[in-house]
């Protein structure tokens, strides 16, 4: 009745191990500490940390379902983890014009300063990079 069990414990905790691998990587790739934020009551780091958390996930949900091993699902949990860091090692480099005549500060600045549009719309690209993502997985 529960021959399946000990491929989804592996599976499934493979995943959770990956998540908190992610987490500890995802945190070093920004300039601020999301979980920090967070805990001060930061909602648009709560927003951006989400998406960014959905991103890696979604293609990982993918990858448990396709994957043909445990270890080709790991590969590909990785791959989801490192597009995720990527992306948010390059929106570093993203400006957003500051209120009329201020001058324009990198995403991060302003979703440490707890502006909720930016971090809704990093959450947005984080989403749609994972979707894509999981969708690109040829297994």
């Amino acid at each position: 009745m529960l021959e399946g069990l000990p491929a989804f414990l592996g599976y499934f905790l493979s995943a959770l191990s990956l998540g908190a691998l992610f987490i500890l990587l995802y945190e070093r790739t920004t300039p601020y500490r999301e979980l920090r934020h967070i805990a001060r009551g930061n909602r648009a780091a709560a927003v951006a940390f989400t998406g960014a958390l959905l991103g890696f996930t979604l293609p990982l949900v993918s990858a448990a379902a396709h994957s043909v091993s445990l270890l080709d699902f790991v590969a590909w949990g990785l791959i989801s983890g490192g597009v995720q860091c990527l992306l948010a090692m390059s929106l570093r480099w993203i400006r957003v014009p500051g209120e009329q005549g201020e001058p324009a500060e990198g995403v991060y600045a302003h979703v440490s300063a707890g502006n909720a549009a930016v971090a809704l719309l990093l959450a947005a690209l984080h989403l749609s990079i994972g979707m894509m993502n999981a969708a690109s997985m040829v297994i």
